[in-house]
């Protein structure tokens, strides 16, 4: 009997969508949408950002090669950086090829696509946004600080915790949604968000106008992967309650299911965490929180690797049984 193919829907940016998006390729029955976040503004994306004035290409690359046949192959040259010329020292071969593919296309999805073409990408990779803006984090304190990378990288010791992030458009009214992603998230069958950083990875997603709409409305099944470890500037001393309740805070409804993980990293692991102030992720299934609430807790620790992150393969395991029972 033939399986009904399932659309799946990503949310998220950074490395954390590249291990989902790598769990996912191979799955059979399904097609996969990702849809990425588009504020990076650290290294290479950052320089290409300012310099060129265009989209960031580093998250919307990691997506390209975790959805190629060609993975191991596509990293290797993709994400070679040159170093003898000094206009492209530092800059990574794929992030050159997606601005010289935009460039000459006039289109920054096109470029996507003529690249996951060029990759053989099964499945589909869209920005969020077309419009060029910067990620700005409003504190406790009412300072705000401006771009990704000032976020995502806390400078001192002290740091109060952000209360809200908001983007703030180059060169429009207002930060509008690319219009296939409403498509996706409309005739998707599950959406996962995450993992991620949450303030510079997956919320930036879900403030782009006409996001948060489409996924109140969608009769998708969203589920999200709660951290493995928090972040010191952005969820520290988030317990696993606090990610959900900013996450769905953010959206404006329920989330049908959450994948949490049940295995702590090795000492060894936790003790380098600890020197950057971010702790393992507590989730307290005694908390009356979690009753009557669709919580998957379950091994999904990478154990090959010595940083605290989620191993693709456990993902995949995870998701065949939440899709296909």
């Amino acid at each position: 009997m033939k399986i009904e193919e399932k659309k799946i829907v990503t949310i998220g940016g950074g490395s954390g969508q590249f291990i989902l998006l790598s769990g996912l390729r191979d799955l059979e029955n399904t097609h996969t949408t990702a849809i990425v976040s588009m504020v990076d503004s650290g290294g290479s994306t950052g320089r290409l950002r300012n310099e060129l004035g265009i989209l960031p290409p580093g998250d919307i690359l990691k997506c390209i090669l975790a959805l190629s046949p060609y993975q191991a192959a596509g990293r290797c040259i993709m994400l070679k950086r040159f170093k003898k010329d000094p206009r492209l020292a530092g800059h990574s071969a794929g992030n050159m090829l997606l601005t010289m593919l935009s460039r000459y296309t006039g289109d920054f999805p096109a470029s996507v696509a003529a690249l996951s073409e060029i990759l053989e990408v099964e499945g589909t990779i869209l920005p969020v946004t077309i419009d060029r803006a910067t990620l700005v984090a409003e504190l406790t304190d009412g300072k705000r600080i401006y771009g990704e990378e000032a976020i995502d990288l806390p400078r001192g010791t002290q740091r109060e915790q952000i209360k809200d992030v908001f983007l703030v458009p180059h060169h429009h009214a207002a930060i509008s949604v690319y219009p296939p992603v409403i498509d996706a998230i409309e005739k998707a069958d599950y959406i996962f968000i995450g993992p991620g950083d949450l303030f510079t990875s997956i919320i930036p997603n879900l403030i782009v106008s006409g996001v948060q709409d489409a996924l109140q409305n969608t009769s998708a099944k969203i589920y999200f992967f709660i951290n493995i470890m928090t972040k010191f500037g952005e969820t520290h001393n988030f317990s696993g309650k606090d990610f959900v309740i900013k996450l769905e805070e953010c959206l404006g409804r329920k989330i049908d299911g959450f994948i949490g993980n049940a295995t702590k990293p090795i000492q060894k692991v936790l003790d380098i965490y600890f020197a950057q102030k971010s702790d393992f992720v507590h989730i307290d299934m005694a908390d009356p929180f979690w009753d009557h609430r669709n919580l998957h807790m379950t091994d999904v620790l990478d154990t090959n690797a010595m940083i605290a992150r989620h191993d693709p393969e456990k993902l995949a395991q995870i998701i065949i049984k939440i899709i296909f029972g």
